[in-house]
């Protein structure tokens, strides 16, 4: 069931209207039976496969909080076992090719698996929830003595296909709240919903068929129309996981939980180390928590230091997905940040440097150098293969052989009312805008945002509008729902 779907459009009222009209004591069970329906919806059977992922988890945080002398022992046992069941449906088919590329000079491979592996939809997201949990019980935290409410925090269903990763300290204590609906509460969700859907909808799906088009054949580009292509998938999966966080927010919201906030306006970052405070938050809190840190984190060298940020990175590139061209983003990404810290390091005496970079035109200056080193990234991210990354790299760059072939792309959008979008694009940045500038409130305050009523009513329709003149003929699933 996608967010984007009528099937979803149908689901969360009715979860809703039982949430706000059952009794206290039934409202945890209500969302987790919901929160099950809602993942079952794609494959029944990966049910079971989370239910057992979470009876053991649940099991193994009992366990250490209970133990003396064997904490770490078992804390060692819960980590590997998650790791195992992620590397077993993630990492099969890419441990087996890894391992055939090897041996290939030898005339050797490996056999067939035995059986097909189908990837379930947010396991990524599941198993690095149960990781934290398990080592902050170690840590010392409150250990979830009620299996419902554990079985809640990992399936929860705003959150459970694409994050944001939560941490059980901020989700199980709102399982106890005795809430009473709140009118504005419901319509800061719905903004938020509908926030969501603007940026997939209108912008995502419309930039997706560009981007399609554009990654197909790169041969077709000429350099500048490669940089076109690349810059509309920036900002393509800007929308499309925003929008995807944003939605699920709303979600939450409706029934009176709080999610925290993913993006803060990412491509505005003046520096690598900066975008990553600001794009997918919960990710990168997560790696320096449970990857960087326990790596040794900046408690060495600065080979030491600059070691622990690649490694870190490159599992997280691995995390995104079983390839090459995965992993190369991540080590890409790691290599950035290594060069960022030593660039910091050579001009940390140099006045003038630093004056200049904290200037207006410095820090203008700095943000463009930094979206674009942040697109060519998102070239290995994006292409289906590293070959494929390459070459348009070397397109980007002018560095490859220029096609005969070769012949000007028009970067259009696929809907036939380009002349209409093109006039309301002033009006439509604008409600983006209102739209990013409620959502940023919203993850600052604890108490509703209240605005003028005719004020919401006025957003509300103009974005309604907007989807039904501007939303394309088909709507992928998010982006993010295949790691």
């Amino acid at each position: 069931m996608l967010f984007n779907s009528l099937g979803y459009l149908i689901f969360l009222p009715i979860v809703v209207l039982l949430f706000w009209s059952c009794p206290q004591r039934w409202r945890v069970p209500l969302l987790l039976v919901a929160s099950y329906v809602f993942y079952m919806t794609w494959k029944p059977v990966y049910g079971l496969l989370i239910l057992g992922l979470t009876l053991v988890n649940y099991l193994f945080g009992l366990a250490i909080a209970r133990a003396n002398s064997k904490r770490k022992l078992w804390l060692c046992t819960a980590v590997t076992t998650n790791l195992i069941i992620l590397g077993v449906f993630k990492y099969a088919y890419f441990t087996v090719d890894m391992l055939n590329q090897t041996l290939a000079p030898w005339g050797k491979h490996l056999p067939a698996l035995p059986f097909q592996i189908i990837l379930p939809l947010g396991i990524s997201f599941f198993v690095f929830e149960f990781i934290h949990y398990v080592t902050d019980v170690y840590k010392g935290g409150p250990v979830v003595k009620s299996f419902p409410s554990f079985a809640l925090f990992a399936s929860f269903f705003p959150t459970q296909i694409a994050g944001p990763i939560k941490r059980y300290q901020d989700f199980i204590p709102q399982l106890s709240e005795k809430l009473k609906f709140n009118p504005e509460w419901f319509d800061q969700g719905v903004n938020l919903i509908l926030f969501g859907l603007f940026k997939k909808v209108l912008f995502a799906d419309n930039l997706a068929v560009v981007v399609q088009s554009a990654f197909d054949h790169p041969e077709l580009l000429s350099s500048l129309d490669m940089w076109l292509a690349v810059y509309a998938f920036a900002f393509q999966i800007y929308f499309d996981f925003s929008g995807y966080t944003d939605i699920a927010r709303g979600s939450a919201l409706l029934i009176g939980f709080k999610v925290p906030p993913n993006f803060n306006l990412p491509y505005l970052a003046s520096s690598i180390a900066e975008f990553w405070h600001r794009w997918h938050i919960s990710l990168s809190t997560w790696l320096r928590d449970y990857l960087f840190i326990p790596l040794g984190g900046s408690r060495g060298g600065r080979l030491f230091v600059y070691r622990n940020l690649f490694l870190t990175m490159l599992l997280g590139g691995l995390w995104h997905g079983a390839s090459m061209h995965f992993l190369v983003w991540g080590a890409y990404q790691g290599i950035l940040l290594i060069l960022h810290r030593e660039f910091q390091r050579l001009t940390d005496g140099v006045s003038w440097i630093k004056s200049s970079l904290k200037s207006p035109i410095g820090h203008v200056m700095s943000i463009v150098t930094t979206f674009h080193l942040v697109c060519i990234g998102w070239v290995f991210f994006r292409a289906d293969t590293f070959a494929q990354s390459t070459a348009i790299i070397s397109k980007l760059l002018c560095l490859g052989p220029m096609s005969q072939g070769m012949q000007t792309w028009s970067l259009s959008l696929p809907s036939t009312k380009d002349p209409v979008m093109f006039m309301l694009l002033p009006f439509i940045l604008a409600l983006l805008f209102a739209g990013q500038v409620l959502s940023n409130k919203l993850s600052k305050r604890e108490r509703p945002l209240s605005f003028p009523k005719a004020l919401q009513a006025a957003y509300v329709a103009a974005m309604i509008a907007l989807l039904i003149v501007f939303t394309p003929d088909t709507s992928p699933r998010f982006i993010y729902f295949q790691f």
